[in-house]
């Protein structure tokens, strides 16, 4: 027996040689342990008919064009069933992050982003601001405003319009007069006692010291050839100096009343409730510092006098505000006052006059009935009995008639400053009664 191959039989181990022609039959039995088809790792070196280094074509049937291939070529040959088909490459740039879709971006992930437009309809109404606000939407009861603004619904500056004590900038001189009118309605069954006890009976002691302390000069006719004693001096001196003391003390208790009565008119205004006992209290607990800024006001005005009766004048107008100043802020009641009366000259002056016209009214006519009602009793009213019974009753009903007066100046005094404060920045009379502590 021959050890050679069979003719037309390749040897095993061995490809054949190109152009021989010698390939296993389609139709003949697989080796074991290979497919039917060739190895793909082959695919290479196994020449092809037309020489040009390409893989025979697969007689068991048509595959999948290689990449870059036409499909007119020879068809490569399929894998083997027991391998998965080849994947598709990936495509071209940065891999997905991780939780990302899998995709193309929807513009390059280097380019700025596109400017933000609003959908149509989103923007504010055409040619108008936004809506106001719901009722009900503003801070939470008992906390301030946001951002130190006003509250909603009330103007800019002067806060709330329908305040009884604080008359809005807007309101004039009108709004002055009605709330003066309703403070006078609201508290006159407490101030008229209370600047009676106060005004009244002071003014009432005032005068008696002057008539019974009248120097004997002043009462008795002069001699004929017009000499003074020689005890005029220091009668007159004695007179003038224990009158002056009186008049301290009495305006020390007056004091009492003015901080008193602007105590009850500020803390009816803001509903809160009053009583003279109450009054009277707070009164005493400022009535010593109220006295010594008047004090300094009346010397002030003293010496304006002095220099030609003007600047007294202008001194008087330009301090009304003092008290009331000192009452609610305590501090610098001189300066606040000045700055009060330069800021809104006329307004303050016209406030100002209309008060100084009470004042001077009930002054003058105080002093009238007075005079009116002691000259019948002679030039010493109280040295007889009857007369020094008779006359302090008559001088204090000349001083309960000037109460209306007094209580004019109390309470226009106070709606005057409670306007100015209006016009620097909302106020009311609650934020002005706490102020008064």
């Amino acid at each position: 027996m021959s050890d050679q191959s069979p003719p037309g039989a390749p040897e095993p181990g061995r490809a054949a040689s190109p152009g021989s022609g010698d390939q296993p039959d389609a139709s003949g039995p697989a080796a074991p342990g290979q497919s039917s088809g060739p190895d793909p790792s082959d695919a290479h070196s196994a020449p092809g008919s037309d020489g040009s280094g390409r893989p025979a074509a697969d007689v068991t049937g048509p595959s999948r064009p290689e990449a870059g291939e036409s499909p007119a070529g020879p068809p490569p040959a399929e894998p083997p069933p027991a391998e998965p088909p080849p994947a598709e490459p990936p495509p071209a740039g940065p891999a997905p992050a991780a939780g990302q879709p899998v995709g193309p971006y929807p513009w390059h992930p280097a380019a700025p982003p596109a400017p933000h437009t609003l959908p149509p309809g989103a923007g504010p109404y055409p040619g108008g601001p936004y809506p106001a606000m719901p009722p009900g939407a503003g801070p939470y009861p008992g906390y301030p405003p946001y951002g130190g603004q006003v509250p909603y619904g009330w103007p800019t500056v002067g806060g709330n319009p329908n305040d009884p004590l604080v008359n809005p900038p807007y309101a004039g001189v009108n709004g002055w007069f009605a709330r003066c009118a309703g403070v006078v309605r609201r508290g006159w069954r407490l101030l008229v006692p209370l600047l009676f006890l106060t005004q009244v009976l002071p003014s009432l002691v005032i005068s008696l010291a002057a008539l019974g302390l009248r120097p004997s000069a002043l009462v008795q006719p002069l001699p004929a050839d017009g000499s003074l004693g020689d005890d005029f001096l220091r009668g007159f001196v004695v007179f003038v100096g224990a009158v002056g003391v009186v008049s301290l003390l009495a305006s020390l208790v007056q004091c009492v009343g003015w901080a008193g009565g602007t105590w009850v008119v500020t803390r009816q205004a803001a509903g809160e409730p009053v009583a003279l006992a109450g009054a009277l209290r707070y009164g005493l607990r400022r009535a010593l510092g109220l006295w010594g800024w008047q004090l300094l006001v009346s010397l002030l005005v003293v010496a304006g006098v002095c220099l030609f009766v003007l600047p007294g004048v202008y001194l008087a107008f330009a301090l009304a505000l003092a008290g009331p100043v000192y009452l609610f802020e305590r501090h610098n009641p001189i300066g606040r006052s000045f700055r009060f009366f330069h800021d809104r000259l006329g307004l303050t002056l016209g406030r100002v006059g209309l008060v100084a016209l009470a004042m001077l009214v009930g002054a003058v006519g105080g002093g009238m009935l007075e005079e009116i009602v002691t000259a019948p009793f002679g030039l010493d009213p109280l040295a007889s009995p009857g007369s020094a019974v008779a006359v302090p009753g008559l001088i204090l009903v000349a001083g309960v008639l000037t109460l209306p007066f007094q209580l004019a100046q109390l309470v226009g005094l106070v709606a005057t400053y409670a306007e100015q404060r209006a016009h620097e920045g909302p106020v009311d009379a609650a934020r002005l009664a706490a102020e008064l502590g």
